[in-house]
């Protein structure tokens, strides 16, 4: 951390986020002040999205379709697919967005006056630069996963958030999906007991979207295969953790303090590129990320988080997504559960029957509530459109978000770290608390839910899946 706080404040907000800052109602106090931070209601959220290849077209179709939501830009490197997507809203009877394309054509639209949130969805090196710049020019940022590369970005996110009193929530969609939001609402009626302990990974056999071309639906010049080339440790680690840390609390009530982390010998990557692109520079190059990371983390309240990452070997998919404590524990892939409330013993899964009851008793109310419209709806089996929907909610009613800058920062900060510990052979790493003392403070996250009728938001039974939905 170069700056100190009060240096940062006095030199990091630009004349325009000065001006911006000015009229605003609501302003958030540095160290600690975003951590239930709520900005003044926005009944008419106007949407600017930049970055429309894997993960961009998506979001603008489940955005598209919430009452209250205006999409007003479209940028991408290529102006074709700013135009694709802009067809897209014309089609289904949307306003037309305004376009902007080329390196830096994000530069450009973030001088627009008719943003109030930047959806970014931008390969991951651009992800802080234009999560801060959006910020000084007053507005409000969703950014993908992981919202930051290093500690230093990390820091930066929260510092400008909390200079800017802007909003800066990472889009981990896994926090509401529907097994996670089952575990985080026995976690709040407290059936786990004691939380003791939680595992999570990113478990996706990855290679052959690696390595394909852009023009086979791959990544733009390789970008995941490049920065899996020069690094180790567990790059993605937000998608297990994320979940994990809200039915622990963590940034409110406990925070995560060190890491140990270990990355296995890299050998499918070279092996998978040898068979399938011999002779190019796809099976010269030598990746540094190892086929499997593992990376245990101690919290202040003496908990212990597993988290894994594996994008190389033949595996099903798997988040793991782990929940123990004194008298219960909750698993996924396959989903099981196991309670002891009475200190009986516990030596055997649920039968089936039982499970099915306890998942329709303990299901979240946000998924009693829009479950079945974002099944048909989709992004992920629904959990994209969940959180792209509570994620306005929050927005147009001046609620504070579900995940705050305190969250992305923490989360990602796993990336710079485990690599550390991981080319240091295991050496613990501090964490930082980018909350600055607030976690101590800081209520944990509600049985949140959204109201339907007040978004105006009528349910069209005819609804159908899009046909853009995601792949990873």
């Amino acid at each position: 951390m170069e700056l100190g706080r009060r240096d940062f404040l006095a030199v990091s907000v630009m004349a325009g986020a000065a001006a911006a800052t000015a009229n605003r109602s609501v302003m958030a106090a540095a160290g600690g002040g975003m951590a239930a931070f709520a900005a003044p209601a926005i009944r008419e959220l106007r949407v600017a999205f930049v970055g429309l290849g894997m993960r961009g077209p998506g979001a603008v179709h489940r955005m598209a379709k919430l009452p209250g939501v205006k999409i007003t830009h479209l940028c991408d490197f290529f102006k074709d697919r700013a135009e694709k997507q802009n067809a897209w809203l014309k089609k289904n009877g949307k306003p037309g967005a305004k376009l902007h394309w080329g390196k830096e054509g994000w530069k450009e639209m973030l001088d627009a006056d008719d943003i109030d949130l930047v959806y970014n969805a931008t390969p991951w090196d651009l992800h802080t630069p234009i999560a801060v710049a959006a910020m000084q020019h007053g507005k409000h940022v969703a950014v993908e996963v992981p919202a930051a590369l290093t500690i230093e970005d990390c820091w930066r996110l929260v510092k400008t958030s909390e200079a800017t009193s802007r909003h800066c929530m990472m889009l981990e969609n896994c926090c509401y999906g529907e097994v996670e939001m089952i575990a985080l609402k026995m976690a709040r009626e407290g059936m786990f007991g004691e939380i003791v302990h939680g595992e999570g990974a990113y478990i996706h056999d990855l290679r052959s979207l690696n390595y394909a071309d852009l023009n086979q639906g791959g990544y733009y010049d390789h970008w995941r295969l490049r920065h899996d080339m020069v690094h180790t440790g567990n790059p993605y680690p937000t998608h297990g953790l994320g979940p994990i840390c809200q039915a622990m609390n963590i940034n409110r009530g406990d925070v995560m303090e060190y890491l140990v982390s270990v990355s296995s010998r890299q050998a499918g990557m070279s092996e998978y590129a040898n068979a399938r692109f011999p002779k190019t520079w796809k099976a010269d190059s030598k990746p540094e990320l190892g086929d499997m990371n593992t990376t245990v983390i101690g919290t202040a309240l003496g908990r212990t988080i597993m988290i894994q990452h594996d994008v190389t070997s033949p595996r099903p998919y798997s988040r793991i997504n782990l929940i123990s404590g004194t008298r219960g524990i909750l698993a996924d892939y396959p989903f099981r559960v196991a309670l002891d409330p009475n200190h009986r013993g516990a030596h055997g899964w649920m039968g089936q029957k039982e499970l099915d009851k306890l998942a329709a008793d303990m299901r979240h109310p946000l998924w009693k509530t829009a479950g079945e419209i974002a099944k048909r709806i989709g992004g992920h089996g629904g959990m994209d459109f969940l959180m792209d929907l509570r994620l306005c909610y929050c927005l147009q009613n001046g609620l504070p978000l579900d995940q705050n800058v305190y969250d992305a920062a923490a989360w990602s900060s796993l990336c710079e770290l485990t690599e550390k510990s991981a080319r240091n052979r295991g050496a613990s790493q501090d964490i930082p608390d980018f909350t600055s003392g607030a976690w101590r403070t800081t209520e944990p996250l509600g049985i949140v839910d959204v109201d339907l009728a007040k978004m105006g938001f009528k349910v069209d039974q005819n609804v159908k899946k899009d046909d853009a939905q995601l792949s990873v």
